[in-house]
């Protein structure tokens, strides 16, 4: 039966690959991408021409109004029956700054918005359009356990505070510089995996929500807003760990997410897939009391940009 999944993130790295992985496998699945300015339209061209039906709509995902006005247009096409039903979600843009300070339109720290709002945003504004069985799948992080194990000492671990002060800009220590760039993702990851945990426990029954990492996977975009020294190490350089067991080739990772979001790959609401396989994540990602108060929150800061036609009431 024809459906839709919604992507971000899919006009390169691990995403591209994933996207071209779902076309070619379900080709009853009309992708739908969600991308920037007018790369939607080429990147529809481009994953289109092997076959399989892909469509786009336009949303830069460091402002909340313009993702709710993208959900809204999903939803919209959604109910004319433009689209086939609603079966995915899959949040994998990311974004890593070279400091804590950069914000988008709405005065959110720009990490924050772009790896946790405009994911929830999306979520929550879709959540009513979802046919059952439906998954959602967000991109989250090794960076998140914190530890040399998991990161090689290449990214701080996460610094939790007050979600409402990792919404803003200057969260961490020396906030204009790329140490605090990094914690800001690393934290923003983890506060992914918390969401993931909340989404398991309010959403309704046959809407499975499911955490996703990929390892290191060098040579992706991630590192597109840092220095030219750091790019060049990720691109030249980096690339021959995946020869190794620390990390993950850009075709593996992509595979690994497509697996996940196809169902390939077993993995129950509120779990965490390490690239092939369900897995526990970090000791400190399991805190119901956080969860709730980032729920809380993340409601109450995209509560303004769902209000045009409202953000549909969970509870526990």
């Amino acid at each position: 039966m024809q459906h839709t999944i919604v992507m971000t993130g899919a006009s390169r790295g691990i995403g591209r690959v994933a996207a071209e992985d779902i076309l070619r496998r379900s080709p009853d699945t009309h992708l739908l991408v969600v991308a920037r300015g007018a790369s939607g339209a080429r990147l529809a061209t481009q994953l289109g021409a092997a076959g399989g039906t892909v469509t786009y709509v336009e949303a830069d995902l460091g402002s909340l109004g313009s993702v709710r006005v993208a959900a809204d247009e999903i939803g919209d096409r959604l109910e004319r029956g433009d689209l086939p039903p609603l079966r995915g979600f899959v949040g994998n843009a990311g974004m890593q700054y070279t400091n804590a300070l950069t914000q988008g339109p709405e005065g959110f720290e720009s990490t924050f918005t772009v790896n946790v709002l405009a994911n929830h945003l999306f979520v929550r504004l879709l959540q009513e359009r979802f046919t059952a069985p439906a998954r959602i799948v967000a991109t989250a992080s090794d960076t998140h356990f914190g530890d040399f194990r998991h990161n090689m000492g290449m990214v701080p671990g996460p610094a939790w505070k007050s979600p409402d002060v990792l919404a803003r800009t200057g969260a961490f220590p020396r906030p204009d510089s790329a140490a605090a760039g990094r914690t800001a993702y690393a934290t923003s990851k983890l506060a992914v995996i918390h969401l993931v945990h909340e989404y398991a426990r309010r959403l309704p029954a046959g809407i499975d929500a499911v955490a996703y990492n990929p390892g290191f996977v060098p040579g992706t975009g991630l590192t597109r807003n840092a220095g030219p020294l750091a790019r060049f190490a990720t691109r030249r350089i980096l690339p021959v760990m995946t020869l190794t067991p620390f990390a993950t080739s850009r075709a593996a990772a992509g595979r690994y997410l497509a697996d996940i979001v196809l169902g390939t790959t077993e993995a129950p609401t509120g779990s965490y897939v390490d690239r092939d396989r369900t897995a526990r994540s970090s000791e400190e990602s399991y805190d119901e009391r956080r969860e709730g108060e980032l729920w809380e929150a993340v409601e109450r800061l995209t509560l303004a940009c769902a209000a045009r036609k409202g953000s549909a009431e969970v509870t526990r």
